[in-house]
């Protein structure tokens, strides 16, 4: 039923069915959870290898461990990570547990430091930086926090709007980078055309240090058949912008968040310059880690098969969630969805003006989602409509109820704006 198309009658009599529906689940006391993309305890249950000792404190290289040594070891995991992501091995540098902290180092770094020969940031006024969106949340804090003027970038099912990115890139030497999740991306799960990633590698830029924050974090969180991606290093190579462009990767959502092992990649040049301040930075990261990782996922196939046992895990939850949101509004007229083929969300777009209205009805009845503007720079969504939902860790019978009682909000809060427009 398209419920764009009834007559104020109609829409009142469905209100008032609704509402004794919401007036129920708010009666219920739910204390439910959607709000951010966490692992189910399943799914912590598989990585359980991972709180075990490696079986030996040397690597395969003969390095102890346990001792101090120098940021570019262990070179076994640079290769692990080489060989599972297409990756030229002396391109990579393994960090610690936090690929988000990769980041927000690598901008501190041209921040202080300035990119290939070029003026620290910090010295150029009104920098600026593109987001595509909606998007990821903690990107958009990191450069917010750093003094740069966040731009919204529309998504579209090929990636970022290039034509508006490159319109933008070539005319403000002030744009000094974009961010980018290019497979599955969080929230929407759009993965990049190949098209895309060989414009982002050629666009011409006034700045000429601009960069590419590559983050593939969902590169190897495939709910069914992996969706290929552009090698983006190759293009930038073929395009003569290699420099351009910063690759990041964890497995926080492959063994334990928070005891993953994360990793950059990037060209010659600029891991050499990164390595330059990393070793004082830091003597080296967590060696253990590494070979607790390289124990338990000792190959690429051995990291597949782990992940598809993950998959397996998630699957009905994502069938759940966009099987319910099909019968309940689909072809109501008052809501649109993405279908990811991978990843941890699917993203809802309620009528323009009624997300926040959406959440606080969930919230109000027991389910806390992801705040309604999140998905954008300054947690401000021009059109009100986004809302990012987490299927991954509540258990089904919990992400049944709370899926239920999100489309009953979607709906109630549009019949209310409609109301309003009457």
């Amino acid at each position: 039923m398209n419920v764009l198309t009834l007559s104020k009658e109609q829409l009142l009599a469905q209100h008032q069915l609704l509402r004794r529906t919401y007036d129920d689940y708010c009666a219920r006391g739910l204390s439910l959870n959607m709000a951010r993309g966490k692992p189910s305890p399943e799914q912590l249950d598989l990585s359980n290898a991972f709180l075990q000792a490696p079986a030996s404190y040397i690597s395969q290289g003969g390095l102890d461990a346990r001792n101090y040594s120098t940021p570019e070891d262990l070179p076994e995991t640079a290769a692990l990570f080489s060989e599972l992501l297409g990756i030229p091995k002396e391109y990579i540098l393994i960090g610690g547990n936090s690929s988000l902290n990769l980041m927000y180092d690598t901008l501190c770094r041209m921040l202080l430091f300035g990119k290939a020969g070029q003026r620290p940031w910090v010295e150029q006024k009104d920098r600026k930086f593109l987001c595509p969106a909606p998007g990821y949340d903690r990107h958009f804090a990191v450069t917010q926090e750093l003094g740069f003027e966040l731009i919204t970038v529309p998504m579209t099912p090929q990636g970022p709007d290039m034509d508006v990115v490159e319109e933008l890139v070539a005319q403000d030497a002030s744009i000094k980078g974009i961010w980018c999740v290019p497979l599955y991306s969080n929230p929407q799960g759009i993965c990049y055309s190949d098209e895309t990633v060989e414009r982002l590698a050629a666009m011409k830029t006034a700045a000429p240090d601009f960069c590419i924050m590559w983050d593939n974090a969902y590169g190897i969180h495939h709910l069914y058949e992996p969706v290929p991606l552009k090698d983006i290093f190759e293009a930038c190579e073929k395009a003569g912008t290699l420099d351009r462009v910063f690759y990041f990767f964890s497995t926080s959502k492959v063994s334990f968040p928070g005891g993953g092992v994360s990793m950059m990649a990037m060209s010659p040049q600029n891991r050499a310059e990164a390595l330059r301040h990393i070793s004082i930075q830091t003597i080296g990261s967590d060696k253990i880690n590494q070979l607790r990782l390289l124990s338990v996922l000792p190959t690429p196939q051995a990291v597949r098969d782990h992940m598809e046992r993950q998959a397996a895990l998630l699957r009905p939850r994502f069938e759940l969630v966009l099987s319910t949101l099909e019968r309940e509004l689909g072809g109501t007229g008052l809501a649109s969805w993405t279908s990811p083929k991978g990843g941890y969300f699917v993203s809802l777009d309620t009528l323009p003006g009624c997300a926040r209205a959406t959440v606080e009805l969930a919230k109000r009845a027991g389910v806390t989602l992801t705040g309604a503007g999140a998905t954008f720079p300054y947690k401000t969504d021009p059109n009100d409509a986004n809302i990012r939902i987490a299927p991954t860790y509540p258990p089904q019978d919990e992400l049944r109820t709370a899926i239920d009682l999100l489309c009953v909000c979607v709906k109630l809060a549009g019949i209310e704006k409609l109301l309003k427009e009457e």
